[in-house]
């Protein structure tokens, strides 16, 4: 029973910093919002009725969480958009912020990894 407290602990504990994580992504464009806001989704779902509820519910981004998990897909219009952002973003970075060429690869293979993966959701009409 411990183990049971102990783990679903865990998961509110991570579900609460994927949601402040991917807030602050809606600010500081090379945090993905997105996938934060899922993994917060994924433990609050196994963790806490009430803070899922919450989240599905939320104004900004509950709708957006709800249609992922239905897999109805994303607009073309904002897959146009989100890809466009995140490259910006991530080539201001690696061109002027990160001189580490690691830390710049690493950079962009996230960037291709998340286009691809964006590309991939079905579109959907508004």
């Amino acid at each position: 029973m411990k183990t049971n407290r102990f783990i679903k602990s865990l998961l509110v504990t991570a579900g609460i910093m994927s949601v402040f994580f991917g807030v602050a992504g809606i600010f500081i464009p090379v945090l993905p919002t997105t996938p934060f806001l899922l993994l917060a989704a994924f433990c609050f779902s196994r963790s806490s009725e009430r803070l899922n509820k919450w989240l599905l519910n939320n104004k900004w981004f509950g709708l957006y969480i709800r249609e992922y998990r239905q897999g109805r897909g994303i607009p073309f219009s904002v897959k146009v958009y989100a890809i466009s952002l995140l490259w910006a973003t991530i080539l201001v970075s690696v061109i002027f912020l990160i001189g580490n060429n690691y830390l710049r690869a690493g950079l962009v293979i996230i960037a291709v990894a998340v286009t691809a993966h964006i590309l991939m959701v079905k579109n959907r009409k508004k």
